[in-house]
């Protein structure tokens, strides 16, 4: 009997073992699931928040696409309409582009021009060096429809002229003008054009400055003022033409190329073009023009060691108009000469213009571009002055220039 309830005793603890293996297992298998589901609970929630965020990226960048279109056709749609759109704006433009033949003493000469519907009547727009000293002016259609011309009035001050052209209703196609004081550097523009009598010519580059000043041989010693610079290809008979912005919308004149030069053409701007329009039509001219009565040159540096002055911008008054605004305001002009390292006699001592109304004048360019598209006679400006190294005031009355000789 005592050995059998050993054996029984035995068979017990070993039993107990075993059941508490098994608990030990089950409660570690319960325990692991335990932290087997918060993980599973925490991955949950991190993926549900990421969501959220991804949501709220999606919502960004649909509102920041928003904002791209709503950029507006500045930077949008100029890329777009460069890339895709440029023959779309050929076939927009090209009707309103006519051939100017003018026929003069010594011999023909061929320009280009557009039509302009002003107050309902139709007109044609050209460079004054087209048709100047013209005794027959034909205008050519893009149909080969050719029909004469009559000078409605001109501006050599401007190289602008207009034309009236009795031409059927259904044959005019007009443009648009607007506004230049938009432009800028960097802006891509359109020529459209009859280079060396190719009609129908289209050039395509960039505003590559503002505010330029030409000379002109039929206009004396004045500038044409206020002038776009542009790497568009210009040539002999893009004269007269619309330079157009990327809507194909006027904001200049092709005038002038530098003979020589590679992506160097100039327009004059619809600005100017705006403003004188209407008196070319009703009265046959533009008087308007400021004058100061005054010659001068740019300063640079070596101008101002010789004055011994510290100012290396501005423009130097040479001489002054006797009578002339300049001279009734007091401004002074040179009192010695001086020769230039290029050989060039220079008058020097004169007062030296550095700014006008408050705007800082670095170049003739400057002085120019400013009275021309702010001033008008009769108006009173106010000229930061440097003289004898002293910086003054001095109130100027703007005349009109005389007209030319």
């Amino acid at each position: 009997m005592p050995r059998r309830r050993g054996r029984y005793s035995g068979r017990l603890l070993i039993g107990l073992i075993v059941v508490a293996l098994l608990v030990g297992v089950f409660a570690g298998a319960v325990s692991g699931y335990a932290v087997a589901w918060q993980e599973v609970k925490r991955l949950q929630d991190q993926v549900s928040s990421l969501s959220d965020q991804v949501a709220d990226l999606e919502n960004q960048v649909s509102s920041l696409s928003g904002q791209i279109v709503g950029l507006g056709k500045e930077n949008v749609v100029y890329l777009v309409q460069e890339n895709f759109s440029l023959p779309d704006l050929y076939e927009k433009v090209k009707d309103a582009v006519v051939v100017i033949r003018s026929t003069r003493s010594t011999g023909v000469a061929q320009g280009s021009g557009f039509w302009y519907s002003f107050e309902g009547q139709p007109v044609i727009v050209t460079n004054y060096h087209v048709v100047n000293g013209a005794t027959e002016i034909v205008v050519t259609l893009r149909n080969g429809n050719a029909y004469p011309a009559t000078l409605l009035g001109s501006d050599p001050y401007a190289d602008l002229a207009v034309l009236s052209v009795s031409a059927p209703k259904d044959e005019i196609k007009t443009l648009e003008i607007v506004s230049s004081s938009t432009l800028k550097v960097g802006d891509t523009v359109v020529a459209v054009g009859n280079p060396y009598g190719l009609t129908g010519s289209m050039t395509v580059g960039i505003v590559s400055q503002l505010g330029r000043t030409l000379q002109e041989s039929t206009i004396g010693n004045y500038s044409i003022a206020n002038i776009i610079q542009t790497s568009a290809p210009i040539n002999p008979g893009n004269s007269g033409g619309p330079l157009l912005n990327v809507r194909g919308e006027v904001v200049g004149i092709t005038t002038a190329i530098v003979a020589d030069s590679q992506g160097l053409g100039f327009a004059v701007p619809s600005n100017t073009i705006l403003r004188e329009i209407g008196s070319l039509i009703k009265t046959g001219s533009y008087n308007k023009h400021p004058w100061l009565g005054i010659l001068g040159r740019d300063m640079d540096y070596e101008i101002a060691r010789a004055m011994n002055v510290d100012v290396t911008y501005g423009w130097l008054v040479v001489s002054v108009v006797p009578g002339g605004p300049a001279d009734k305001a007091g401004l002074r002009g040179g009192t010695k000469q001086y020769l230039t390292s290029t050989g060039t006699l220079v008058t020097i001592g004169g007062d030296i213009l550095i700014a006008i109304d408050g705007h800082r004048i670095i170049t003739l360019d400057d002085l120019l571009s400013y009275l021309e598209e702010y001033t008008a006679p009769g108006q009173v400006v106010e000229f930061t002055v440097v003289r004898n190294n002293t910086t003054i005031y001095v109130s100027l009355e703007l005349g009109a220039r005389p007209p030319p000789s």
